[in-house]
Parts: C-alpha cells; structure tokens; sequence
C-alpha cells in the first residue's frame, strides 16, 4: 500500500533516490554523469499515482540498492567496507 503523501512529496523522493543513486553509480561503477542518470531512472521509474505499490522501491535506500546492482547479494559480507554509505552520501540532498 502506498504511503499517504502528495505528488510533490512523491516527486520529491523519487528526485532524492535518483541523485544518490546516480552518485553511487559514478564513485563506486565508475559511470560518467549521462549513464549513471540514465541507470538511476531505470531502478527508479516514475509510478502512477494510482500503482498499489508506489513507492515501494524507498524502501531500501538508494545506497543499498546500488551496492546491490554493484556488487550483489550480500555484498556487506564481501566488502564489509560498504555496509554502511560515507559520511559524503548522506550530506545529498
């Protein structure tokens, strides 16, 4: 079930999610600035204000879910290092 918020809150996640995804992409993919927004777009698609389960993709933050396509299922177990996103991740906004 979609969270109660308003397209402009939605529109606004969907913009934070994308930037920090498409910042993970770039430092940790090695993606120039085109590829990694065009990635971030992908794992973050637009969704209809009517889909049962917008949204759902906040869930996890944009950090795992790059590590995730990165590196892969339980990739804190590989690259203990990356567990957690640098103090540079969370000061995007």
């Amino acid at each position: 079930m979609s969270p109660d918020w308003d397209e402009d809150e939605y529109l606004q996640c969907l913009h934070d999610a994308r930037r920090r995804y498409a910042w993970v992409m770039r430092r940790h993919a090695g993606l120039d600035a085109t590829r990694a927004g065009i990635a971030a777009e992908k794992r973050y698609p637009f969704e209809a204000s009517d889909d049962p389960y917008r949204g759902i993709a906040f869930h996890d933050e944009a950090w795992h879910r790059a590590m995730l396509d990165i590196h892969g299922n339980r990739y804190w177990i590989s690259h203990p290092d990356l567990a957690e996103p640098p103090a540079e991740y969370r000061t995007i906004s």
